[in-house]
């Protein structure tokens, strides 16, 4: 599966596609779903983050600081300068905003291994880019859109949101690494549970894209305006994120995986905090699986883009555990 999954992706969203415009009715189940199946996915995720790693990549100061001048700096400036483009449907532009200003945190990991990025140094930098994302994403949205969104978007989810997909399976994932390292029973359960990371993945794009799929109804157009400002976000993101990772004077590996970071966005773990969001903006959410569909597409392409844009020309220039 591993050698395979791109295929698998893609083949996950046509058949979440299918299974949406054949069954609309399954569409509000399914939405119920995607929190459990999402949840469980950053489980796996984190369990490929040792504690210890965690604690390296704090002091791996260079990589980190690329890594968050690029999504907090270099991303809500290209999404400014993009900003004047959307449609002006408010439902919509929530939904772009929501997407865009959060970095992805888990096929990015396989997508930059893939192009030859230093997936475990990206790893490793997962828990502190979601605190990050999280605890920045309230200014952004009020820097874009201005003190009335407070009188439409709730606190609340956000916080269940942070609480349901972040901190519960980042606890449950260090709770059984603790027991791995103490007992072979331990680390037969954890080995077996990261060998369900595809097939995870894939559920939670055929959940979210079945899920989504049955709203689209009369906002296709909105919708579709969106999917030329997605394309050209990616484009431009592997050109900055190649400048950031110069001016940090990263290494090969990290360069690529700060081009990563850098264009690949939240989309799944943003969704239900779109979701949460009041009725008059349910689009949103439609604009958010949107931007996934895009950009698995996208992730194919930079697969073989990125080692072009950042070719092994030169001796890698730091070690691993650079500061």
């Amino acid at each position: 599966m591993e050698a395979h999954q791109i295929a698998i992706y893609l083949g996950a969203m046509a058949l979440g596609g299918l299974l949406g415009w054949a069954a609309p009715a399954a569409g509000p189940g399914l939405e119920h779903a995607i929190n459990p199946v999402l949840g469980a996915l950053l489980f796996v995720t984190f369990l490929q983050v040792p504690a210890a790693e965690l604690l390296r990549s704090l002091r791996d100061g260079r990589f980190l600081s690329a890594a968050m001048a690029v999504n907090f700096i270099v991303v809500p400036l290209v999404v400014a300068a993009l900003y004047g483009f959307l449609p002006a449907d408010q439902a919509v532009r929530v939904g772009v905003l929501l997407v865009l200003l959060c970095p992805c945190v888990d096929y990015v990991i396989v997508f930059s291994g893939l192009a030859g990025g230093d997936s475990r140094r990206l790893l490793a930098a997962t828990p502190l880019l979601l605190v990050a994302q999280m605890a920045l994403l309230p200014g952004f949205l009020y820097l874009f859109m201005g003190s009335g969104l407070g009188d439409i978007v709730d606190a609340g989810p956000f916080l269940e949101a942070f609480l349901l997909l972040i901190v519960v399976p980042l606890v449950l994932a260090w709770t059984l690494q603790t027991w791995a390292a103490r007992a072979h029973a331990g680390q037969r359960v954890s080995d077996a549970a990261t060998t369900t990371m595809v097939p995870l993945m894939a559920a939670t794009l055929i959940t979210v894209v079945a899920s989504q799929v049955p709203k689209l109804g009369g906002s296709l157009g909105d919708v579709a305006a969106v999917i030329p400002f997605y394309a050209a976000f990616l484009i431009v993101m592997a050109f900055a994120g190649r400048l950031v990772a110069r001016l940090f004077r990263l290494d090969v590996p990290a360069s690529r995986a700060v081009v990563f970071t850098g264009a690949t966005r939240n989309s799944l773990v943003v969704l239900p905090l779109a979701l949460a969001l009041p009725d008059e903006l349910a689009v949103a959410a439609v604009v958010v699986v949107t931007q996934t569909l895009v950009e698995v597409i996208g992730m194919v392409v930079f697969v073989r883009l990125v080692p072009r844009l950042v070719p092994r020309l030169v001796p890698d220039r730091e070690p691993f555990a650079g500061g």
